[in-house]
């Protein structure tokens, strides 16, 4: 066989195997989830969740809804109507949909966001966040056990809600919060401490108080947008405030997948976890609460793999 002959046989193979992983035939049975976002161009939602269906060999398919900003009360009323059986909410509707719905869990009424519907068999919506759970999930996964641990959580926006209850649920002992704008560290600390009030939630300013938390944590989490793409220089932290070995690091951001922040941890000897996990974990939970099936959620980490290997 020819060296051309051979490159054809190897795309051949590539395209066959990737085509396996993700399905496309749609037809009049097919069940529909989906995504609901402004814009959704940018998501692997799709790409994970269809190659968990096409592993379960399951009639269902996922498809991602650009929703402008004032078409979110219509799109939501759509939902059960059309018959579809839920949707991911990305930004910038996570808040926007809550007022759409009839009921919501305890963690999206703490963390203040939807980032998963559930179409219930009576037509009801209900509001749920899997970030929290999907954090915690990948921790474990790389077994990383949060119960007992002091955590140092790098800002105070929407995904820092998510974490921040996600570690109190998990059973830290303790969680500072950094941030820019104090306020928004002190209002967090305060609402997560009326659900949890046995932990203790501390805040500071963030980058002045890097250098005096860092040595009392144990967990670190990065939840800015500082060190993704395409401003990959960013770092939320003080390049000359060293890692422990015995830390563990986490960076919510996975474009890079190494990070600023994850290359000083471990070049100092700490655990460096990237955050493409989070996001397959926090997928495959909505997927569980939409199908009643157990996720494959190596099938949605392959699938997150190749998409990120063809950027």
């Amino acid at each position: 066989m020819s060296e051309l002959e051979q490159n054809e046989a190897v795309s051949v193979s590539s395209e066959e195997a990737e085509s396996e992983v993700f399905p496309t035939d749609i037809n009049a049975a097919t069940t529909l989830v989906g995504l609901f976002g402004w814009p959704v161009t940018h998501s692997i939602s799709p790409q994970m969740h269809n190659a968990a269906f096409a592993a379960r060999q399951m009639n269902w398919r996922y498809l991602a809804f650009g929703v402008p900003p004032d078409r979110v009360p219509n799109a939501v009323a759509a939902l059960p109507a059309l018959g579809l059986r839920g949707v991911n909410v990305t930004v910038p509707h996570k808040q926007a949909v809550m007022p759409h719905l009839q009921h919501w869990t305890p963690a999206a009424e703490a963390i203040g966001a939807v980032n998963t519907i559930v179409v219930e068999e009576d037509g009801q919506l209900t509001g749920d966040n899997t970030d929290g759970a999907g954090f915690i999930a990948d921790l474990h996964a790389h077994n990383v056990e949060p119960e007992g641990k002091r955590a140092l959580v790098i800002g105070a926006g929407g995904s820092s809600r998510a974490v921040v209850f996600g570690l109190a649920e998990a059973g830290v002992d303790s969680v500072k919060i950094l941030n820019r704008t104090v306020a928004k560290a002190v209002d967090l600390a305060a609402t997560m401490q009326s659900y949890f009030p046995e932990t203790e939630f501390y805040s500071a300013a963030f980058p002045d108080d890097v250098t005096g938390s860092s040595q009392d944590a144990d967990l670190i989490v990065n939840c800015t947008s500082l060190g993704m793409e395409p401003r990959i220089e960013g770092l939320p932290w003080e390049e000359n405030v060293e890692f422990r070995e015995d830390q563990v690091v986490y960076d919510l951001v996975y474009n890079p997948v190494m990070t600023r922040l994850l290359q000083l941890a471990s070049t100092d000897g700490a655990k460096a976890i990237g955050g493409l996990g989070m996001l397959v974990y926090q997928g495959a939970i909505a997927w569980e609460k939409w199908t009643g099936e157990t996720a494959p959620v190596d099938v949605m980490q392959q699938a997150a793999n190749i998409i990120f290997e063809r950027r």
